[in-house]
Order: structure tokens, then sequence, then C-alpha cells
């Protein structure tokens, strides 16, 4: 079965997206929603700018801290199994502990001990989370030098930029800085972070080339289906989702526990299972995340694979999205079956339907908590 595909009439712009559309040159874009077994990965692309990644992606926040104690060898042996199962694409931080160090000692090891055709394949995507000071070019230059030298690498596969707060407009300055090191060879794509819809329209009018916007995307947080995933189909920028297991509640661990009686379930003992357990009480509490599972879990069953798969694959097939992350315990435990398993998987109309019946019990998270990113903002 070939990759579906969804198109957004050209006549859906707004007054507002044309501009982009004429700055791109695009009448309309498409957006890969649903793969089969033989398309695990997808190309990003904006103009001659591409890059391929798997689908699913190697989340390394949890080498941060707080997750239990990461051993450098281990975790690096760990890294080169789950690329050896196909899963070759991490995703890191400049702030996410010694992740961007550990990626490498991996890529290192990758090319003494794996063919030339495995290294082409293996991806680095890291972020850049500057602090709120002046972007001038040789500052950004510096910030993503030290990313390069951390990886080994002449040139960044991804750059995927975050900023704090929007009344700053230097977002455009450091954004117009990482795209000249971009044609310099030193980064080969461009991406964003947490930004919301608008902002990123705003970029896209200034003709910066980026390929893709990570968000938090979860059955349990759609809001980037609602504005964000349109001005996406206008102007072929993909989304790269985080947070779509939530942390682990969307998994067989946490069905049938009541977190409101101490010590009756799984502990929140981590910042990942603390920051999306905030999430799901914002959109609808505990009982009803219990009947979300019983759903999933029942949807699983019948296909016979796990509850995170089926929460991976359902945001996979949602418009625009190109991969979902899932975070990686380097040497601590391992979800490689899990992940490759979401490849193989087809939800059928019934398994969306029940899904999409649950869901809408919860509230409205794009009014709750704002557009994509606005978590990070809120005052």
């Amino acid at each position: 079965m070939s990759a579906s595909v969804h198109y957004i009439s050209p006549n859906l712009a707004t007054a507002r997206t044309r501009p982009v559309l004429r700055a791109l040159g695009a009448s309309s874009a498409r957006c890969c929603v649903s793969t089969a077994e033989s398309s695990r990965q997808v190309l990003l692309k904006n103009g001659s700018d591409t890059l391929d990644i798997c689908r699913v992606l190697n989340g390394m926040w949890q080498t941060s801290g707080g997750w239990g104690r990461i051993d450098r060898n281990d975790a690096v042996d760990a890294m080169l199994c789950y690329a050896d199962a196909g899963l070759s694409t991490f995703d890191m931080a400049d702030h996410y502990g010694p992740a961007e160090d550990l990626y490498g000692i991996f890529i290192n090891r990758v090319r003494r001990e794996r063919p030339p055709e495995f290294l082409a394949n293996v991806r680095g995507l890291t972020k850049w989370v500057p602090p709120p000071v002046k972007m001038t070019s040789s500052y950004v230059r510096e910030s993503i030098d030290i990313s390069r030298k951390r990886m080994d690498v002449s040139s960044l596969d991804m750059l995927q930029f975050h900023w704090w707060d929007y009344s700053n407009p230097g977002y455009l300055d450091a954004l117009k800085h990482l795209t000249d090191l971009k044609e310099e060879g030193k980064i080969k794509t461009v991406s964003l972070t947490n930004f919301d819809t608008e902002r990123l329209r705003i970029i896209l009018e200034n003709e910066i080339p980026v390929v893709s916007n990570q968000v938090q995307h979860s059955i349990v947080d759609m809001r980037p289906q609602q504005k964000m995933a349109e001005l996406c189909q206008l102007t072929g920028v993909k989304l790269i989702t985080y947070g779509t297991v939530l942390g682990g509640l969307l998994s067989e661990k946490f069905l049938d526990t009541n977190l409101s009686i101490p010590l009756a379930g799984p502990p929140l003992n981590n910042p990942s299972l603390q920051k999306y357990k905030r999430m799901v009480d914002a959109w609808g509490g505990w009982s009803l995340f219990q009947n979300l599972l019983q759903t999933l879990k029942k949807i699983a069953s019948n296909h016979g694979v796990s509850i995170p798969t089926v929460a991976v694959k359902y945001i996979l097939d949602q418009p625009s999205v190109a991969g979902s992350m899932i975070g990686v315990r380097l040497g601590l435990s391992e979800h490689i079956n899990d992940s490759n398993a979401v490849f193989a998987l087809e939800l059928d109309d019934e398994d969306v339907n029940s899904i999409q019946e649950l869901t809408k019990k919860g509230r409205d998270l794009l009014k709750v908590i704002g557009d994509c990113g606005d978590e990070y903002r809120r005052a």
C-alpha cells in the first residue's frame, strides 16, 4: 500500500497565507499521512533543502537527567541497537545534558564499525535554544559550532530553533543567520521547534526556508490539527511531534490505575511523566484518560500491538505529520519492537472513529492552553 496523500485547495488560502504561497511558489501542498511497512522514511523539503528521516524518531531528552543515571558506553551501545533495527534518526538539543556528546561518540562508532551505506541513513537532529540576547552573526555561528563539535559532524543534519519571547523580533535575525550557515554548508536544513502558527507564517513570509516545526502532539493534545496543520499543508512545512505517548502514560503500565490513591499506581517519578500528567489533567482528568486507555487497549489487542504503538500510528496518520518522537532511556530500557511495529500497523475506520468518539469528550486544549508552543510562553 503506497502512502496516501491529502490535498488542500488553494481557495482555502487566506489573505495572510497567500503571501506565503507566492513567496514559496506553491499553489497547493501535499502531506504524507499514512505509511506502509516499506515506507518508514519521509522526505522533508523546502526548495532545494531536503532531508530524509525515519518517521519514528528516537528522542534523547531522557539523557538530560531525571530518568536514571546514563552510562556512556551503555547508552552508545543502545543507540547502535536502535540504528541497527532501522530506527536511525536521533533527536536531541544543546541543553539535553550529554545528548550531543553521546551522538558524537555514536557516529564515530558507526563510521568505524558499520558500512558507508549504513552511515548514510543515520540522522542527528539537534535544537538550539538561545537566551534572549542580541542575535548577531558571530553569536549564532559560535553557538552552532559548539553543537557541530560536540556531535563531531561538519554539517548538522537539522538545526531546530526555539525562541522564548515573541515580543523580541530577534528570532528573525537568528533564523537569517542560520540560513547563512546553511548556505555555507554548516547546516543541511533549518527547522523550528515550538513555534505557533502566526510566527510560522511570518517566518515563511520572510523567505526563511524551514522544512519542519517540532510541536507537542498526541491523541490528548490535537492542537496542531486545529490551526498549524492547515498552514503546513499550504506551504509544505511538515510537523515532527513529541509527547506523542505522553511520556509513557499512553501505555499498558497506566491502564486500570488510580493515581488519586497514594502508592496505588505506578509512580510519576520522572520529568516527562509529571509534565504529561498535567496535560491529562488539563484535557479531562484521570477518569476520562482511563476510558481512553481502555479504548486504545481494545484496538491494540485487535491488531496484536501495544497501546503506545497505536498512539504513535494515530498521530503519524494526521495531516502534515512527518514523524513522531518516542523517548529513549538509553541503556536502561528499550522499546525497539513497539517502535518498529508502527510501520506495519494500519488503523481502520472503526479504530479511528472509536478514538475520536472518546477524545471529543475532553476539553479543547487550544482554548485552555493556546496554540502550539504557548505552554512555554504563558506568564
